[in-house]
C-alpha cells in the first residue's frame, strides 16, 4: 500500500507542476480577469493526523479529499468567500471523515498572474462511523495557496495546496463522552474547477 500511495502523491504532484508550467502559455491566451461571483470544487490526496487528550498523536494517515468553494470579488487583488474541505478514509470496516467550514479569504500578489494565497476560519467537526457514529465539533482554520490556470474566459484548471486544522472538543458518540480535546489536521494536494 504505501508503493502505491508514493505513487498516486508522485502522479498528482506531476499533474500539478505541469499546470503550473503550462499556466504561463495559456495565461497568455487567456487573461485574469476576476469579477463578480465565482464556483470552485475539485478533488485530491491527504495527509491527516488526529490527537486527543487520551489518546496522544496518531500516525498521520492518507486519504481522499475534496473541496467546494464559492463567493464574491471584493477586488482584483481579493476575492472572499466561504470553503468546505472534506477528508475521508475507511480502514477495518470504520470510516473517518474530517472537514472544516471557513469563511476565507483569497489574496493575488499580482492581479495579472493567477497565484494566490489564502486564509479561513470557521467550523471543524470529525465523524467516525461504522454501524454507529461518534461526533465531535468545534473551531477550525484554513491556509493554502494554489494557481488560475486559465482555460477559458471564465474558467480556470486550478492546483491548491491546503492545510486545514481543526479543535474539535469532545468525541461523543449517543451524547456518551468517547474522548476529549480531539483535534484534526490536514495537508492536502488538490486539483479543481474554478469558474469567474
Amino acid at each position: 500500500m504505501g508503493s502505491i500511495r508514493s505513487a498516486a502523491l508522485r502522479s498528482l504532484t506531476a499533474v500539478i507542476v505541469l499546470c503550473v508550467l503550462g499556466g504561463s502559455v495559456v495565461a497568455a491566451q487567456k487573461p485574469q480577469i476576476r469579477k463578480g461571483f465565482w464556483i470552485g470544487f475539485g478533488f485530491g490526496y491527504g495527509s491527516s493526523n488526529v490527537s486527543c487528550d487520551g489518546c496522544g498523536s496518531s500516525n498521520r494517515e492518507s486519504g481522499a479529499t475534496g473541496f467546494l468553494k464559492m463567493g464574491g470579488t471584493l477586488s482584483e487583488k481579493v476575492l472572499l468567500g466561504g470553503e468546505v474541505n472534506a477528508w475521508t478514509k475507511s480502514t477495518n470496516g470504520v470510516t473517518a471523515d474530517l472537514g472544516n467550514v471557513s469563511f476565507a479569504a483569497y489574496y493575488y500578489p499580482q492581479p495579472k498572474s493567477g497565484f494566490f494565497v489564502k486564509g479561513g476560519v470557521g467550523f471543524a467537526t470529525t465523524r467516525l462511523h461504522n454501524s454507529g457514529s461518534a461526533d465531535a465539533n468545534g473551531f477550525g482554520f484554513v491556509a493554502g495557496l494554489g494557481y488560475d490556470i486559465r482555460v477559458g474566459t471564465n474558467i480556470s484548471i486550478t492546483p491548491v495546496g491546503n492545510f486545514y486544522f481543526g479543535s474539535d472538543g469532545d468525541l461523543k458518540e449517543s451524547g456518551t463522552t468517547l474522548e476529549t480535546g480531539w483535534k484534526h489536521n490536514v495537508y492536502e494536494f488538490g486539483l479543481g474547477i474554478t469558474f469567474h
